[in-house]
């Protein structure tokens, strides 16, 4: 058994899905058959309390806990967890110049930025391009991409998805759309996958998220 992969989670605003595409992120990889634990950095604790909405009989698939902004403990907490190996997912705060979210990016191998297709979410994008960039020059090994998140049909959003791809890094290769699914799911402290036919959509959304997030992480 190898050594889990850190994926952290960042944004440099709030309302770009960033927790929902943790949790539903976490779901997808628990059905591949991996070991999963999200690290829940955000003061808003959503990953948190979205776990802490499930029935006791049915608990949120993967392992959540929360360790606040204590950057400090950051790294010890990290080297316990992948030891057992599978995937670990950090949910930054929704700011670049949080200590949190700085420290998480130098933890991880991998990195991912929801953008929703906005102007305004690309503007802010920037400024988390930038940091990754810099990341990056240092520590070669850390593979980061855009994933374009709550979509909808409209031809501004088109527009925006290809100026997305006048970005450094790349747009990954699956998105997840604006669905009330992914709502619904975090109401009742699960997925989409946990929906039936009134998740299935969305469903087929996050298992391709799935596939091309463990292509970066290499695990697959």
């Amino acid at each position: 058994m190898g050594r889990a992969k850190v994926v952290t989670v960042l944004s440099q605003k709030g309302g770009a899905g960033k927790s929902t595409l943790t949790m539903q992120l976490a779901g997808g990889l628990v059905r591949k058959g991996l070991r999963v634990v999200v690290i829940d950095l955000d003061p808003q604790e959503t990953a948190l309390r979205w776990s802490h909405a499930a029935p006791e009989g049915t608990p949120f698939p993967a392992t959540v806990i929360q360790l606040g902004t204590a950057v400090d403990g950051l790294g010890a907490c990290l080297r316990k967890i992948v030891r057992e190996g599978g995937i670990v997912l950090l949910d930054c705060p929704p700011s670049i110049e949080h200590p949190a979210t700085v420290a998480a990016l130098q933890e991880a191998d991998v990195a991912l930025v929801p953008v929703v297709p906005s102007p305004a979410d690309l503007w802010s994008t920037k400024g988390v391009e930038r940091l990754i960039l810099q990341v990056q020059a240092s520590r070669k090994g850390l593979r980061a991409a855009l994933v374009p998140n709550r979509v909808v049909r409209t031809n501004l959003a088109w527009d925006v998805l290809e100026v997305m791809r006048d970005f450094s890094l790349p747009v990954l290769g699956a998105a997840l759309s604006q669905r009330n699914a992914f709502a619904q799911s975090a109401v009742i402290g699960g997925t989409v996958y946990q929906l039936g036919r009134g998740g299935a959509d969305a469903a087929r959304e996050v298992d391709k998220l799935v596939v091309e997030v463990l292509k970066l992480t290499g695990e697959k």
